[in-house]
């Protein structure tokens, strides 16, 4: 028997705009699917993708070289979210990385250790409804299996842990 974990900000902060970013390691192993997201503040449980989807990072165990950054909204969601796949030479899973996006007004900005690989603009969802103009609220978790994560692998090693040194918001302060 498997079980996911999460903690989340929702009723308790939310944000609009700003650099959202965590230093984290997570757990290697098939069917793992470590995220650090956003979700619209008005999220009630039936509104998604209304409410707008902020993936910062997802990791896939079975992929140990790739993160990926992901957005979602009405008309770009699910397998047609507007993502990018960021891999590297090396197994992301050995060591803490930094995770970040910056949002703005019609923007934002995927990072990882501290380079931009992806952006996303009001432009880019055509005469789809942007739905990132309004707070959202943050989600780190770590899901066992799962559509996108696969299954679990026979070599995978539990406990898994998704090790968190730090969550940061930077936002302008008001004039």
């Amino acid at each position: 028997y498997y079980t996911s974990a999460r903690l989340k900000t929702q009723g308790l902060q939310s944000f609009q705009y700003g650099r959202i970013e965590a230093r984290l390691q997570v757990p290697s192993g098939a069917g793992l699917w470590p995220a650090f997201w956003m979700l619209g503040d008005d999220f009630d449980g039936n509104n998604w993708p209304d409410c707008g989807e902020v993936d910062i990072m997802e990791y896939i165990g079975r992929e140990p070289d790739l993160i990926m950054g992901t957005m979602h909204g009405p008309g770009y969601s699910g397998a047609l979210g507007l993502s990018k796949w960021n891999r590297q030479e090396y197994a992301i899973a050995d060591e803490f990385h930094t995770y970040a996006v910056e949002w703005k007004a019609g923007q934002i900005d995927w990072y990882y250790d501290g380079k931009s690989y992806f952006t996303v603009t009001r432009a880019d969802v055509g005469d789809r409804q942007w739905v990132f103009d309004h707070p959202f609220f943050i989600i780190l978790n770590l899901a066992i299996g799962g559509q996108l994560a696969g299954p679990i692998g026979l070599e995978t090693v539990f406990p898994a842990h998704l090790y968190v040194d730090y969550v940061r918001v930077y936002q302008a302060a008001d004039p």
